[in-house]
């Protein structure tokens, strides 16, 4: 009945005024407005910390927690609380959670029938686990303050959109959506509520294969491909030896090495930096699933997209950093913020055979200067990037080890 009030109103304004450009104007409004199919249900601005989604959330009455957005998780995990957090949850039975790594198991507590709250958007009837001991240290490792981990389920009621260029996380209907102009969409497939679509990978200059990758947001790399079955992406001969990450498991150690080229539809990247994880850390996922590897956030944030669980489909728009360089940890050096009045960078892993190792840096040495730069009040993704950036001349640092200062010369000439 409004559209019709509106119609004759026009209708009338038409006797008085350009009756052509009246119309126009109608046909604009109205196919702008009255029949635009995308229902905008909230807009929340989240942070980026290195390549991590980081947003403020509340677990049923909590205070406002930190929480990594990561749909490689099925669930919503709670690694850490701090003094100033509150937090209600009906505790349930210890369970174990088991993921990659070559580790044990992890101990948590389940608990069910938990509201999410991200800004406007109330996430009933969720289960959140609770660990009973922080081993994951995320706070530290990525030097501010974080809670825990948002899963999956995250993407169940909604279609989202990831919009890494403008950092906003916006949330619509799923009846009748229809993407923005100049996205690409391709089917997604879901296992145990996580999302996968198809991946083209070139291996040499001729040699193309399709494979099935799972969408993780919460992994900080390009991407990894599974080392166990006959299809599985032949690692190239030029390579390096590293730390790929942490699992719920424990530890992921493999090598890390360049492909020609990776793509998504039609839209691919030359020479990524990918990881070929051991297979010591992959054997029970390659058992349980049919799963490729893994796209990780360091792929997914050179694009914009729309995740669309309820209708099965993947929306994605290359935005301003998809031709960024690609990097890897040249020195080889691992850190986190030591804990204490006067927070520190330590050295927590030097990878074997690395440029760090061959220059004598050590487990448990404190860096004081990167670069001329005082490393006290820098945070940790800022001096990770000196050891990512390639370059013909040695980065130079002070460290401190056992109350003695020295001055430090590593190789940052990349390897791959």
């Amino acid at each position: 009945m409004l559209i019709f009030l509106y119609l004759r109103m026009l209708i009338l304004v038409c006797y008085t005024m350009n009756k052509i450009t009246i119309f126009w104007i109608a046909i604009i409004y109205f196919s702008g407005n009255v029949l635009a199919k995308n229902t905008l249900v909230a807009t929340i601005p989240f942070e980026m910390v290195g390549s991590y989604i980081v947003v403020e959330t509340k677990i049923n009455n909590s205070s406002k927690l930190k929480m990594i957005l990561d749909s490689g998780l099925r669930y919503t995990i709670v690694t850490q609380l701090f003094p100033e957090d509150s937090m209600d949850l009906n505790l349930g039975e210890l369970r174990d959670l088991q993921g990659l790594g070559s580790g044990k198991s992890l101990e948590a507590y389940e608990s069910s029938n938990n509201t999410i709250q991200v800004g406007k958007i109330k996430l009933t009837n969720r289960m959140v686990y609770a660990f009973k001991e922080d081993l994951f240290n995320l706070s530290k490792q990525i030097g501010e303050k974080i809670n825990g981990l948002i899963g999956v389920d995250f993407f169940r009621d909604y279609i989202v959109q990831i919009d890494y260029s403008q950092r906003r996380l916006r949330f619509y209907q799923n009846e009748e959506f229809k993407a923005p102009k100049g996205y690409g969409v391709m089917p997604m497939t879901l296992h145990r509520q996580k999302m996968y679509i198809q991946l083209s990978v070139l291996e040499t200059d001729t040699a193309r294969q399709n494979i099935k990758m799972l969408i993780d947001t919460g992994a900080e790399l390009t991407a990894w491909f599974e080392t166990l079955t006959n299809k599985a992406v032949s690692i190239p001969e030029k390579s390096i030896r590293g730390r790929i990450g942490e699992g719920l498991s424990g530890e992921i150690n493999g090598v890390y090495a360049r492909v020609p080229q990776l793509c998504i539809a039609d839209f691919c990247v030359r020479n990524p930096i990918v990881a070929f994880p051991d297979s010591s850390s992959i054997a029970e996922l390659a058992r349980t699933t049919d799963r490729d590897g893994t796209i990780g956030a360091q792929l997914l944030s050179r694009f914009n997209l729309f995740i669309d669980t309820p209708n099965r489909k993947f929306y994605f728009k290359p935005n301003a950093s998809f031709k960024k360089p690609f990097t890897y940890n040249i020195a080889g050096i691992e850190i986190d913020m030591s804990s204490g009045f006067l927070p520190q960078v330590e050295v927590i892993n030097v990878w074997k055979d690395s440029p760090a190792q061959k220059a004598g840096i050590q487990l448990g040495d404190i860096l004081v200067e990167v670069n001329n730069e005082k490393t006290f009040g820098s945070k940790t993704s800022e001096i990770r990037h000196y050891f990512e950036t390639p370059s013909k001349l040695p980065l130079k640092m002070i460290i401190e080890r056992n109350g003695s200062f020295m001055n430090v010369e590593i190789d940052m000439k990349a390897k791959i």
